[in-house]
């Protein structure tokens, strides 16, 4: 069986968690998922399966969309609250929401980020949660991300007996993005420790959440022998490269790995990535050589005819 499963990843559980269930339902080991989602965090996760697992990277290079909320008034160690609190400070009156627009403006477009302590990048072969538990101090490395849109979605809601104060808001950003750390950014940027309250994940892969189905729903599809059905072709994670159909002769060539000159691929030459298609089944992907005169292979999907 191969495809992509559009699945509502729920609170409570990790992203790896999902995996292990769909793999037991599935009977397969080539289970992988595109895009993390935290346990506290719930929504569109899509799970590659089989052969499909080989374009997770094409899946998670589009943009994603999450609606969350941020509580101004307070910072915890995580960044939302599951962690313990590290800093307050008392919003003494409500915050202009005009004022709260013009600070979330600054953080569109390509920004900083440094992640959370409490996240799983990788630094010197250890994640950076395993630094924070074990109370090691490390070096957190800065990354390029791009945001998008972000917009407040509700008015603010001013709380005097906390002097606390959130809102709602939605933002779509690229692969790497923290939203998290977006939320401690914007506190500090309207001069308050800020947490990221809530957070649900509404797009990512080209999916929303109108496309999802639950793990139980996954059961009985597989217990009624309809599992297929719930999948996507793997080629919807390459629907935005061009596609090029394959005469027999370029596919006994670009099976064994050849290359294909340009004339025989009849797209824009600063096309970054094609995909080969051999009887209506997605084959390989390939990129411009060193010269504009030949393609070659960037990654082989199949080489089964």
């Amino acid at each position: 069986m191969d495809g992509i499963l559009p699945l509502y990843k729920p609170k409570g559980m990790t992203s790896h968690d999902c995996d292990a269930k769909l793999r037991k339902l599935f009977r397969t080991r080539k289970i992988g998922h595109g895009g993390t989602l935290d346990p506290n965090v719930d929504g569109v996760l899509p799970i590659c399966v089989g052969r499909a697992t080989k374009v997770v990277d094409y899946l998670v290079a589009s943009g994603k969309t999450y609606h969350g909320e941020v509580l101004l008034g307070q910072a915890t160690t995580t960044e939302d609250l599951d962690g313990e609190i590290v800093a307050e400070k008392p919003v003494l009156t409500p915050i202009d929401p005009a004022a709260i627009d013009q600070a979330m403006t600054q953080f569109v477009g390509e920004i900083t980020q440094i992640p959370p302590l409490f996240s799983a990048v990788k630094v010197k072969g250890r994640r950076l949660y395993d630094y924070a538990r074990a109370g090691d101090s490390v070096e957190r490395p800065k990354r390029q991300v791009t945001i998008f849109k972000f917009q407040r979605t509700t008015t603010p809601v001013y709380d005097a007996a906390t002097h606390t104060q959130r809102f709602e808001f939605d933002v779509t950003c690229s692969k790497g993005t923290y939203v998290r750390t977006l939320a401690v950014n914007l506190g500090e940027a309207l001069g308050y420790p800020a947490v990221m309250s809530a957070l649900t994940r509404v797009r990512s892969g080209g999916f929303t959440l109108a496309d999802t189905v639950t793990l139980e729903q996954v059961a009985a599809a597989v217990e009624a022998e309809q599992a297929p059905a719930l999948l996507k072709p793997l080629d919807f994670a390459l629907r935005h490269l061009p596609a090029i159909d394959l005469l027999p002769e370029q596919w006994e060539r670009v099976q064994n790995g050849g290359f294909l000159d340009a004339h025989e691929v009849a797209v824009a030459t600063d096309e970054p990535l094609i995909t080969l298609r051999y009887q209506q089944q997605v084959k390989a992907i390939y990129r411009p050589g060193k010269t504009a005169a030949y393609w070659q292979p960037q990654k082989m999907i199949s080489t089964e005819s």
